[in-house]
């Protein structure tokens, strides 16, 4: 998938893993993209696969205040 798909894929994932609304999700994704961790992934398009959106959605919620703050 392309890296525009793959952003789209976690956020995607998580609105529906975790209960946030769009808007949420979308400023998580965003600001991780800001602090370059999506770096890698836009170098290494294999790593834009679905096994590792998820893990990506995971960590970003889990570690959410790393990146909003």
């Amino acid at each position: 998938m392309t890296y525009e798909e793959y952003l789209d894929e976690v956020t995607t994932l998580i609105t529906e893993k975790y209960d946030l609304e769009d808007e949420a999700a979308i400023a998580l994704v965003m600001a991780a993209q800001d602090k370059e961790y999506f770096c890698p992934h836009d170098d290494d398009p294999a790593l834009r696969n679905l096994e590792q959106a998820h893990a990506d959605a995971r960590k970003l919620f889990k570690e959410q205040q790393n990146f909003l703050a």
